[in-house]
């Protein structure tokens, strides 16, 4: 038996036991969703609580430097969910993807003097360290895992060309801005209309529940962001005028989440939603 396999076994056990009427079932529904998404979350919140402790106690007498000990961690921590099939070969090669597309910016954005990465280590490239390309296979992963987990369907999906073109707009302005005019708002306007009459349907538990998909872009968004201002506190990176003391990260850095985040949005879609094309949009319960 596999992990999935045993996991939902855990499940429909618990809840035939806790379950006994409808406020009993929103109780459990709303901790199983709560759950879920923990799951969802398990490379990013591993690499986040990496960051933290790495920070409070990593020894400053190692030959091997703070950065290089998480980029082993992160690689061994995939190569473990790979092993246990929490995540498929599919799904690793659409993160490995988004990986590279992050240090690809990584490197832009360093160069740009955007933020810096204020600790020596050996496996970088130029002044990226490789644990970064990590932080964006953990966007990957959690998109991933979360459309899996919730059994994702769509009312009014979007061509996955016209989703690719804007994908590919959002990433040019991430560059092209430093050069010529920012973008940034008529992508957030793109954004709204190529999905803002998308559903997602997702299933918490036995029932499957609506949300505008949109929303749940804003809400992912607002994570990263939050993860973001964790990961400055733990000086893993850090933006100007966070080099004497730490502060919040601008709330600027949220939409840039938001746009960042539909790349990696799309790359998963890539793969998932051409599963789902042959099964109908679910009905409510």
């Amino acid at each position: 038996m596999n992990p999935r396999q045993f996991l939902h076994q855990q499940h429909e056990a618990l809840r035939a036991w806790t379950v006994r009427g409808p406020w009993s079932g929103a109780v459990f529904e709303f901790a199983a969703f709560v759950i879920k998404q923990a799951w969802a979350c398990l490379f990013g919140g591993l690499v986040l609580a990496l960051l933290l402790v790495t920070f409070l106690w990593y020894p400053e007498n190692l030959t091997l430097s703070r950065y290089d000990f998480l980029t082993l961690s992160a690689l061994f921590i995939q190569i473990i969910l790979v092993a246990t099939k929490l995540e498929s070969w599919e799904e690793v090669r659409v993160i490995a993807v988004f990986h590279i597309v992050g240090t690809v910016m990584e490197i832009f954005k360093t160069q740009a003097g955007s933020w810096i990465y204020p600790e020596d280590s050996l496996l970088r490239i130029m002044d990226v360290p490789l644990f970064s390309g990590f932080m964006y296979a953990a966007v990957g992963s959690y998109l991933a895992r979360v459309w899996r987990i919730f059994e994702f369907r769509f009312d009014r999906f979007p061509p996955l060309w016209a989703q690719a073109l804007l994908a590919l707009a959002i990433y040019i302005n991430f560059f092209a801005h430093h050069y010529f005019a920012d973008v940034r708002m008529a992508l957030f306007a793109g954004t709204v209309l190529l999905y803002g009459r998308c559903v997602v349907w997702f299933r918490p538990d036995h029932t499957d529940r609506p949300m505008p998909l949109v929303i749940g872009f804003v809400l992912v968004a607002l994570f990263i962001w939050f993860a973001e201002n964790l990961g400055t506190f733990a000086r893993a990176w850090t933006y100007p005028g966070q080099d004497e003391t730490w502060q919040m990260v601008s709330l600027a850095k949220l939409g840039s989440w938001y746009l960042l985040m539909i790349i990696s949005f799309v790359l998963v879609a890539a793969v998932q939603y051409r599963r789902d094309t042959t099964r109908s949009s679910p009905e409510k319960t």
